[in-house]
């Protein structure tokens, strides 16, 4: 029996008829895909509704390439919302093959001028739109006060609530004015957290007066400026609800998000969208098509799916899920309806931002370079000098998280190339530095490292190239929690192609 018919064979029951709940459950899907052009299943289901399309690094290869793929989704249905994971900085989709123009919160955290937010937000909101994106899931309002965060880490303004506040508001109202809508998350608030929603769920075991003046604040500041829309998160909160996490959980969106602030709640009456529903911290314990309907009954208005899951299949279960809860009464049909009208809602003002057809423009502003030159924290040794010669670079990699992936390149070797041409590099991930000194011979040596406080072999490693080598450079891209070391220690605050660029010109001299 095919999945259409299953859904014809549940008409007939007291409700909304067929054809209104199926245009209601796609318009609440926001689907990724594969290939560089729309295939015709997507392509059908935009003709019979599907409210969203997720677009991802497997489906960007150049601005003028997505702009030709927008366009044809847009020959279908004008008012679909097309959707990107584009944070900048770690986080990048459209331009996952070489690296961001623009440095991610951290770095404009630590230069901590909202202008300058608000203005590398609205550029990066220019080259989405000129490529035909209008809904972006970003920025990220996590105040990180895990440093041992294993998946916010940079893709944070910083661990003050109040600096990521005025930040994630600058950035809402910079992105909005280019005429994407912002999605701020991960809501309520993913920084103290151990353990990354990917793959398991993560538990916050805070009091509700802890949540209200750290987690909470930055949301309050975004919404205060306009986000058109916020982010879930697969986060258990026991203070909020002991059982259900947040995506899930009425209390979290209703009696929290959405409840007035007179009531003690936000008073958030706009679009929320799930994180990753087929993250295992969803789909490991309720599976994708219950945590969907489940989200949904909850208060979530948009099914964020496809970074994984990205075929026909998937989108006609999770349709005929929804159908199916709804005619068995699991899911109002009023909560669906609602959901599909502020899915409709954002559509249309994404509609009225436009100021013309997707053009695919890339190069415009160098704000991104600009502002990863000032989020540079420098500490030299006296007897430090500047790099003259190509050195032997030494990258540190760990493993990436989901959020980043690990498409993206990453570190200062390529932008070193480009200055001291000749310059080699390897990349390690042990502890043991013998085979960096016997590969760099007499050239100078720069140790490239990611969060090298959450390593115990990325600091041992260090240790042993300083010992062996004093004039070591050390260019720390995470979190810089480790004291500096090295003849020339660089903070990058993020592995942003910028940032990269940035740290090498401070390494020959040019900063």
């Amino acid at each position: 029996m095919s999945a259409i018919a299953r859904t014809e064979d549940l008409d007939g029951a007291a409700g909304p008829d067929t054809a209104t709940l199926t245009a209601d459950a796609l318009a609440v899907l926001q689907p990724g895909f594969d290939g560089l052009t729309a295939p015709a299943w997507l392509l059908r289901m935009v003709g019979e509704g599907l409210g969203s399309v997720a677009l991802f690094s497997r489906n960007v290869e150049s601005p003028e390439q997505v702009a030709a793929l927008t366009a044809q989704l847009r020959r279908v249905r004008p008012d679909l919302l097309v959707v990107a994971d584009e944070e900048g900085g770690d986080v990048t989709r459209l331009e996952a093959r070489g690296g961001s123009s623009f440095p991610g919160n951290l770095a404009l955290g630590a230069v901590d001028d909202v202008e300058l937010t608000c203005e590398v937000a609205a550029e990066l909101g220019r080259r989405l739109a000129a490529c035909g994106v209008d809904f972006d899931w970003a920025p990220s309002a996590d105040v990180n006060s895990d440093p041992d965060n294993p998946v916010i880490g940079v893709r944070s303004f910083g661990a003050d609530p109040d600096l990521v506040a005025r930040h994630t508001a600058a950035y809402v109202r910079g992105l909005q004015s280019a005429g994407v809508a912002a999605s701020v998350k991960h809501f309520p608030g993913h920084g103290d957290t151990a353990v990354d929603s990917h793959h398991a769920m993560p538990r916050i075991d805070v009091d509700i007066e802890t949540l209200r003046t750290r987690e909470l604040v930055p949301f309050r500041a975004a919404l205060a400026a306009g986000a058109k829309a916020v982010m879930s998160a697969h986060i258990l909160v026991p203070a909020l609800d002991p059982v259900l996490p947040g995506t899930l959980s009425p209390a979290v969106l209703g009696g929290l998000l959405r409840a007035p602030v007179e009531e003690g709640g936000l008073g958030y009456d706009g679009l929320v969208v799930t994180d990753g529903i087929e993250m295992r911290a969803i789909s490991g314990t309720y599976g994708i098509e219950r945590g969907t309907v489940m989200a949904l009954a909850a208060g979530c208005d948009a099914i964020c799916v496809g970074g994984g899951l990205c075929d026909e299949q998937t989108v006609l279960d999770l349709r005929d899920a929804i159908v199916a809860a709804v005619r068995d009464g699991s899911l109002p049909a009023e909560r669906l309806a609602d959901a599909a009208r502020r899915v409709r809602e954002l559509a249309a003002w994404a509609v009225a931002q436009r100021s013309g057809g997707p053009e695919g423009s890339a190069p415009g502003s160098d704000i991104g370079l600009r502002a990863a030159r000032r989020a540079l924290r420098i500490t030299r040794s006296e007897d430090h000098t500047p790099l003259a010669a190509p050195p032997y670079v030494a990258a540190f990699t760990p493993m990436a998280n989901i959020a980043v992936g690990d498409v993206t390149p990453w570190g200062v070797a390529a932008e070193l190339e480009r200055l001291l041409p000749g310059t080699r590099t390897g990349d390690y991930r042990t502890g043991d530095v013998s085979e960096v000194l016997a590969a760099a011979g007499d050239r100078r040596v720069v140790a490239v490292v990611r969060d090298a406080h959450r390593h115990p072999w990325m600091r041992q490693a260090l240790d042993g190239l300083v010992a062996a080598r004093p004039d070591t450079v050390v260019v720390e891209m995470g979190v810089p929690q480790s004291a500096p070391v090295g003849s020339l220690y660089i903070a990058t605050h993020g592995a942003a192609r910028v940032c990269g660029e940035a740290a090498a010109e401070a390494i020959v001299g040019r900063a």
